[in-house]
């Protein structure tokens, strides 16, 4: 547990997660010559740009051809190249899925995709551009990997762990500035959740920044008397099956909580865990079943359902039916 002493405090830093992203792919070029990056002419916003920067003769701008952006991608990684792919996730992976599926996933091709933008916190851009749906569509297919980092450190470390991975990586991405409450310190591992807080009436299991309203939430109910324990799965895929059960069994009640829909994303991972192995009660916090609006990303997160009191609602719902079935 390894989190930032200011949490809840006004003056928490903020970074956008794609800022770690951005510069963890320099990090790993510096180290390696056979990173290369492409972009679907999008390099300042996913933030590959300070790489093209450095390394022109190792960046392709593709343009809006992310299908194509794809498929080159699978053909750098055969020929020995770790390829990263930047785009915003509802184009890549939605609009190049079937490329993802043969071309990368099905020859087993090294290819980094870096899904950004993705949330209703994208905001303003509306139901077009925030992907909800792509945690969903990567971790059904074969072979892949699947991270959601909680904050700008963790993308940071989870940019580098990719790139030293071998095989099909996806890294999901966000725009808006978030709060950074992991330290440099905090151990990252692919396939490893990490216990932000310990806990013993309800496990608050979520991914991504809004983990951080879990956080808050556990902050909140300890006053009350309520022992909320947060755990960060940042890997969707391959699951941290251990953590979770133990978690379960401690607690006998779970909270998911992600800036996805609620059906077949991060949510349902763990649900599958559960209810193979140790079924208890489970609410899930996430986007019900819906496109997003435009709007801020505050507004937005409250409007559907994602904010701290909707995981506050969720933790003293789940263990009302946990204290039922006692």
């Amino acid at each position: 547990m390894m989190l930032s002493d200011k949490i809840g405090q006004s003056d928490i830093e903020q970074q956008p997660t794609r800022n770690g992203f951005g510069e963890g792919l320099v990090e790993l070029g510096d180290k390696n010559p056979n990173v290369v990056a492409l972009t679907g002419d999008l390099s300042e916003s996913t933030r590959v740009q300070a790489f093209q920067k450095k390394y022109p003769e190792r960046f392709i701008e593709v343009g809006v051809a992310e299908q194509n952006m794809m498929g080159i991608a699978a053909g750098l990684a055969l020929s020995g190249k770790i390829p990263f792919i930047g785009s915003y996730a509802t184009f890549s992976p939605g609009r190049n899925w079937d490329q993802l599926r043969v071309s990368v996933a099905y020859s087993q091709a090294n290819v980094k995709i870096i899904g950004a933008h993705t949330g209703v916190s994208v905001g303003p851009d509306g139901a077009t551009h925030q992907a909800l749906e792509d945690i969903a569509i990567v971790r059904v297919i074969p072979n892949m990997t699947v991270v959601v980092p909680c904050d700008y450190l963790e993308t940071k470390k989870a940019t580098i762990a990719g790139g030293n991975f071998v095989g099909p990586f996806y890294l999901r991405t966000t725009r808006e500035k978030t709060a950074v409450f992991t330290r440099p310190e905090t151990p990252f591992e692919i396939g490893k959740a990490n216990i932000l807080k310990d806990g013993t009436d309800v496990a608050v299991i979520g991914c991504g920044p809004v983990l951080y309203n879990a956080l808050l939430a556990a902050q909140e109910l300890e006053k009350q008397g309520i022992s909320v324990m947060v755990i960060n799965n940042h890997t969707i895929k391959p699951i941290d099956s251990e953590t979770i059960i133990a978690a379960a069994k401690k607690c006998r009640a779970v909270v998911t909580l992600e800036e996805h829909q609620i059906s077949a994303g991060a949510g349902s991972a763990v649900c599958e865990v559960l209810a193979k192995s140790y079924p208890v009660p489970v609410e899930m916090v996430g986007m019900p079943d819906t496109f997003g609006q435009s709007g801020e990303p505050e507004q937005l997160l409250q409007r559907y359902g994602m904010d701290k009191e909707a995981v506050i609602k969720a933790i003293q719902k789940v263990i009302q039916r946990k204290d039922k079935n006692a």
